[in-house]
């Protein structure tokens, strides 16, 4: 994928494909590669790709994403049936889909619609009242005896287009990223399109984010990472396996929705939390701000565009798009906002619309009311609503139809993935967070351990050992480095220093998270945003004197991360990941197959050693016709075996991660 060629709607890039003869789509991927090192020019809303020496190729990006098959014009003889066209369509970025239906009004206020997340979950129990029904009510006109409605199924266009997507996703899921060339992935676009346009845009975006991580995975992306493309093919089928049959508010949920509704939420006082940056795979970057009122219901301010690192360090200092006030993201951060005629989405996203009116207030310190009640919430508490937030596919908080629309609000400015897309999901970080996900913690520094991706603070946080690691691995953004300087509080400056810190939970079986914010080592009273501002020596304490070097704690032993008594369940996610890789040949091949499945029956993990096994058996059945020779794998089989796989290991993840925390396991929901 070329991050200089213009995004590219996913129906244009599946049109051309379809339209290449077999002989040429055998070619696709070769000319796939070819194209990615070509020189690359932009003439305003014009981008040309010098194919060779003689022949350019144009591609017309009106808004700056290329929309139809028309807009990419070639110079070659063979034009416009050449290969060089879709070849081109398929190196460049995939352009988030546009809404294919009419724009969902905004329901009135106090009657929420289907398919509305619910809103932020404040830190501390607050008491909901139910009024009592008045007389001339709705629920009092309606004839006694009268039958529910009945509920909502989906309708034939819905149903065929899941049943594509999973077919879609089954062939990719059979090749493997090693195997998803062009055409698969062209597949899996034009599946997404047509569900797109049968009102499935949460679906469709998964199938977007599921193409963006093969092509990041065959383009040896350093930013790719293959939970992500797991993650992206296990909800792509989930859904398609669930929509045909779902009903009600669950149909609403599997859905989704395209743009979420704003609606008035009066006058707000509010008060600047911490800023992070946004950068993701799909090509969107910027910074959110979070905020706060006196309640301590969590609010964001977004800036998230189409970019890179660069885009995401200098929105920093970008104004916010409130009303007519002047502060920027990194002041909005530390100071306050009193908001006139504010306007909300579900997720918790103030809106820029003509109506709204806002002006700087002051601010106040983590240690100070309201800002300091986010930091009395039990950890076990924050934990598990964390996990609850996003547990189950459907019940997630935002669309993944990658929209500008969620970020911009009703104002209409270019905007943050939901789980994914084009943008971020929730896990990525831009999107359809409400802040379930962030941990407010007080901690205590004790060491540092190294890891597969790099270094980790080791932290106490009541009596827990708890792993804190960089948000971003960039060297555009400053966590790593910021990492590091706060690794030396943990040796010989300081050894046991106290701070306060904002990080999002990591699932895993050990505690971890990832930092976003901490305390001043040297000011309790400030924070430091670890992604964009740069912590410098002068904001460590001093060094310790020769006379009491001595006294700092050495690193403390870290055990490795399988223990000798954990429950093996990285025996089932390792094939499961393998799969994802290398295709389901990779899980043919003979191994110790039986004896990975009798380890996990003798941890107790009976249901994991059955799902292995099936898993094994799908991948290597074969079928032979009256002639002796091998039939056509049957996908949809070993597509169920692998998502039932991946279903199981992502909630056994779940119950560990809460038991590590010592937080209640979240429930199973039925899938």
């Amino acid at each position: 994928m070329s991050p200089l060629l213009p995004p590219v709607d996913p129906s244009v890039t599946a049109q051309l494909v379809a339209a290449l003869t077999p002989r040429l789509r055998k070619r696709l991927d070769a000319g796939v590669a070819k194209l990615a090192g070509r020189p690359v020019a932009r003439d305003g809303d014009i981008v040309r790709l010098a194919v060779d020496d003689d022949t350019d190729l144009e591609l017309h990006a009106p808004g700056g994403v290329v929309t139809t098959a028309e807009a990419i014009r070639c110079g070659c003889l063979l034009a416009p049936d050449c290969l060089h066209r879709a070849a081109a369509a398929s190196a460049a970025p995939v352009a988030e889909m546009p809404d294919p239906v009419t724009e969902i009004p905004d329901p009135v206020a106090g009657e929420p619609s289907l398919t509305e997340a619910p809103r932020t979950v404040p830190p501390t129990s607050v008491p909901v009242t139910t009024p009592p029904a008045t007389p001339g009510s709705a629920a009092d006109d309606a004839p006694a005896g009268a039958a529910d409605p009945a509920p909502e199924s989906a309708t034939p266009a819905q149903r065929t287009a899941a049943a594509a997507l999973h077919d879609a996703a089954a062939a990719v899921l059979e090749a493997g990223a090693d195997g998803a060339g062009a055409v698969l992935q062209a597949e899996l676009l034009r599946a997404a399109h047509t569900a797109r346009l049968a009102g499935l845009p949460r679906a469709a975006g998964r199938a977007v984010a599921a193409v963006t991580a093969l092509r990041a995975a065959r383009n040896a992306d350093p930013a790719h990472r293959l939970g992500d493309l797991t993650t992206a093919l296990r909800d792509v089928l989930l859904l398609a396996h669930r929509l045909p049959e779902a009903t009600g508010p669950d149909l609403a949920g599997l859905r989704g929705r395209v743009r979420q509704p704003y609606t008035p939420d009066g006058s707000l006082r509010l008060y600047g939390l911490f800023a992070e940056p946004v950068l993701t795979s799909t090509g969107y970057a910027g910074t959110v701000t979070w905020t706060a009122d006196a309640a301590g219901r969590l609010y964001t301010v977004p800036d998230v565009a189409p970019g890179g690192a660069e885009r995401a360090a200098g929105s920093a200092d970008r104004a916010v798009r409130i009303g007519d006030t002047s502060l920027t993201h990194r002041e909005l951060s530390r100071a306050g906002l009193a908001v006139s005629g504010a306007t909300v989405s579900p997720t918790g996203r103030l809106g820029a619309g003509a109506g709204v009116r806002a002006v700087r207030a002051p601010g106040v310190s983590w240690h100070a009311e309201p800002l300091d009640r986010l930091w009395t919430v039990p950890v076990a508490e924050q934990i598990a609503r964390a996990l609850a937030g996003d547990l189950d596919v459907p019940k997630a908080k935002d669309t993944d139809s990658g929209g500008d629309a969620d970020t911009a609000g009703e104002a209409g400015q270019p905007g943050e993935a939901g789980d994914g897309t084009n943008q971020p999901t929730a896990q990525d970080g831009r999107d359809g967070r409400d802040g379930r996900d962030l941990l407010f913690l007080d901690v205590t520094l004790i060491g540092t351990v190294r890891e597969a991706a790099g270094e980790c603070l080791l932290a106490d946080c009541d009596g827990l050992t708890v792993r804190l690691a960089a948000a971003h691995d960039d060297p555009a953004l400053p966590d790593r480095e910021n990492l590091r300087l706060l690794a030396l509080l943990a040796h010989g400056r300081g050894p046991g220093t106290r701070l306060r810190v904002v990080a999002r939970l990591t699932p895993a079986p050990l505690p971890r998270a990832v930092l976003l914010a901490a305390s001043r080592p040297t000011d309790p009273d400030t924070h430091v945003d670890l992604g964009l501002d740069r912590l410098r020596r002068a904001d460590l304490p001093a060094e310790p004197t020769a006379g009491t070097s001595g006294d700092a704690r050495p690193a403390p032993t870290v055990q490795p991360a399988t223990a000798p008594g954990e429950a093996p369940v990285h025996l089932l996610r390792r094939r499961v990941h393998q799969a994802a890789s290398g295709g389901r040949r990779v899980l043919a091949f003979p191994g110790s197959k039986e004896s990975e499945a009798a380890r996990l029956r003798r941890y107790g993990l009976g249901t994991a050693g059955e799902l292995l096994t099936a898993l094994h058996a799908s991948a290597a059945e074969r079928a032979r016709d009256p002639f002796g020779r091998l039939l056509p794998a049957d996908t949809g089989r070993f597509a169920a075996a692998w998502l039932g796989a991946a279903v199981y290991t992502e909630e056994v993840d779940r119950a560990l991660c809460a038991a590590a925390w010592g937080a209640s396991s979240p429930g199973l929901d039925s899938r």
